[in-house]
């Protein structure tokens, strides 16, 4: 990046600091402080263009998904239930537009802040580690669920066509936000890390693969560590949403993953403390 374009982002930055400081003194309290962080973070995701391409990005893959899955089950398939097949590989696809494109929402969180040096004066601010930490995180996930939402206009031309059964594909999309809600929480951690938001995009992208293929080859583990194998699989408790099925345990596995990186985070945070780093 040039001196000139850093400067830029970082004048914007301040600014917007110094409008969070404002808005969390005016409306005071947890919730008050969270919502000022997560408004910072959006005017700072939507003053660039980054946003507008991963979503487009992600609508026309998704768009592109829907249309050749749809043909595929039309014109190939001879299943008695084609819709609830179509949904399963409709939302199978999904799951990898959103290993490709939440990673660049997460990636600057921490890592930009860091390396422009407002980091520091984020943590000046009468804001505990929690709340800004809770604002990054809800601002992904406003990012994320605008994304989510260009998919909804699949499922209302079929519908509009022929009707179908809509708890399947209400567990369907249960199952992207917590997938998606995942991958933002690890993606904040790794982020949390590192000084480089390319460094922050690319190492989550590399941790979300290792939890798809780690299950890849199960029939090379004894029935010991298969069962150890498919237990931390993400994509193997995903698979139940998909074909529309609300299991418990799978809901319980991906609150566990969210907690466990977010605590990870708020631990990281924390480090500054006692390693002097920002």
């Amino acid at each position: 990046m040039s001196n000139a374009a850093a400067t830029t982002l970082e004048g914007i930055s301040a600014g917007q600091q110094s409008a969070l400081i404002g808005s969390a003194k005016l409306k005071g309290g947890a919730i008050g402080r969270v919502s000022a962080v997560a408004r910072k973070e959006l005017r700072s995701y939507f003053a660039f263009p980054l946003v507008y391409i991963l979503s487009g990005l992600f609508a026309v893959v998704a768009g592109y998904y829907f249309y050749t899955d749809l043909v595929f089950f039309v014109t190939m398939s001879f299943a008695t239930d084609i819709i609830q097949n179509y949904w399963q590989l409709l939302f199978t696809d999904i799951r990898l537009c959103l290993l490709l494109t939440l990673p660049f929402v997460t990636m600057r969180l921490f890592a930009e802040e860091r390396k422009l040096g407002t980091i520091e004066l984020l943590y000046t601010y009468p804001l505990r580690d929690t709340e800004i930490f809770l604002g990054k995180f809800v601002a992904s996930i406003v990012i994320f669920l605008m994304m989510l939402s260009l998919t909804i206009v699949y499922p209302i031309y079929i519908y509009l066509i022929h009707s179908f059964p809509l708890f399947p594909l209400v567990a369907g999309y249960l199952g992207l936000f917590l997938l998606g809600c995942s991958f933002i929480a690890l993606g904040i951690f790794v982020s949390s890390l590192c000084e480089s938001q390319v460094v922050a995009g690319v190492a989550t992208i590399a941790l979300l693969l290792f939890f798809w293929i780690m299950n890849w080859n199960e029939a090379a583990f004894d029935s010991g560590p298969r069962e150890v194998v498919g237990a931390i699989s993400m994509f193997n408790h995903f698979e139940a949403f998909s074909k529309g099925v609300i299991d418990t345990y799978h809901v319980v596995y991906f609150i566990f993953f969210i907690f466990f990186f977010s605590y990870l985070t708020l631990r990281s945070m924390e480090a500054r403390k006692w390693t002097g780093r920002r």
